[in-house]
């Protein structure tokens, strides 16, 4: 009897990959991707008579196009969306005939995740991003240098949105082999992401703020396809039924909205040294936050004219410096934290409801706390 409990066991270890087996295998995939379009670009280009799309040596401002795509998404981050893809997985049954299809999803969050963070560099005018030079700054200082012909500023754009563009279909097409419903909660995933960036971007320029549109921004630019859906896409993988996929859904905009929140605060109150990107970046160009709703709620007479500047894109660096420390003295800050507490304190107190076994629990619990109390 011991030696079939230990054969069965053995078995339930077997259909449990690790995290780090998700991670090292969609890495893998990540690579062959890459192999894979520039072994087809060289066959593209000698179809036919070879000589006639022969490339010449490259010149001061060409770009490796699969060699850009590499190099960025070798760049990973926290990895907490194929982290949450697996634990969904797992919460869902986690079989070992699924986990090829949790790889595909893995790899498609973090192209996924390249291409949102690029093309939000771009319409933020981020300088930096993890502490290094941004792919439109590069591209456009290789312009300037390299004396190129017409807007640099132009050019940088260009290369990072079409970079970007090649990781999101390079992302879909890894999705395209799985099942119908997690090819439907992609797409949706995907709707969801550029709808919350349009409304940044638009809400920006008209400077509309209210908070239920700077809550709907945040949960879809950056809660829902940094959480909620990559648990939701991790459990279809694996068969998990509609309730499980609900409930999931529900606790991750708990986290998501705790992410979202200190995302804000960290883009007012972050060091530039943890977080790779320079502070007050949202307070020069005026993002609809939830911290610039409640700071219009809260400033005081005094600082209103710091809102003011802000609301008309004026503030200058002494400006966004005194706009933070006007937001902290209100209480903006300690409100955001409130908020960030009270999501991430509910989730952890549903934790329960998502039948999580002791492995994943622990897992789950450590993601929360350092999601909201992360500090890059």
């Amino acid at each position: 009897m011991s030696a079939e409990v230990t054969s069965v066991d053995l078995d339930a270890r077997r259909r449990r990959a690790t995290p780090d087996d998700t991670l090292a295998r969609a890495d893998a995939l990540l690579v062959e991707t890459v192999a894979g379009l520039r072994a087809a670009l060289e066959a593209a280009a000698a179809d036919g008579d070879p000589t006639d799309l022969r490339l010449a040596p490259p010149g001061a401002l060409a770009v490796d196009l699969t060699g850009e795509l590499a190099e960025r998404s070798a760049r990973p981050g926290k990895r907490l969306r194929p982290l949450l893809a697996h634990w969904g997985w797992v919460l869902a049954g986690g079989r070992a005939d699924t986990h090829l299809d949790l790889t595909r999803v893995a790899a498609a969050l973090e192209l996924l995740q390249l291409f949102a963070l690029v093309q939000d560099d771009v319409m933020d005018r981020s300088d930096s991003r993890r502490g290094l030079p941004t792919l439109h700054v590069t591209a456009r200082d290789r312009h300037r240098t390299g004396g190129g012909v017409g807007d640099p500023e132009l050019f940088g754009d260009s290369v990072a949105v079409l970079v970007s563009d090649l990781a999101l279909s390079e992302a879909t097409l890894l999705i395209a082999p799985t099942t119908p419903e997690v090819r439907a909660a992609w797409r949706l995933m995907a709707v969801e992401l550029v709808e919350g960036q349009l409304l940044d971007v638009t809400h920006t320029a008209d400077r509309r703020r209210d908070l239920a549109t700077s809550r709907r921004i945040a949960r879809f630019k950056s809660g829902r396809y940094t959480i909620s859906r990559p648990l939701q896409l991790g459990a279809l993988v694996a068969g998990g039924g509609p309730d499980l996929v609900r409930r999931l859904v529900t606790w991750g905009d708990l986290v998501g909205d705790a992410f979202a929140v200190r995302d804000d605060v960290l883009g007012v109150w972050g060091d530039p040294a943890l977080t790779g990107k320079p502070a007050g970046d949202d307070l020069r160009s005026g993002k609809p936050t939830a911290l610039l709703s409640w700071a219009a709620e809260l400033l005081p007479g005094a600082d209103r004219p710091l809102l003011a500047a802000c609301d008309a894109g004026t503030l200058d660096e002494a400006g966004v410096t005194a706009l933070a420390a006007a937001m902290d003295r209100a209480g903006v800050r300690e409100r955001a934290e409130t908020a960030i507490s009270d999501s991430a304190d509910r989730a952890l107190a549903q934790l329960d409801d998502l039948g999580a076994d002791d492995e994943a629990a622990t897992a789950l619990r450590s993601l929360v706390e350092s999601i909201a109390w992360r500090s890059a």
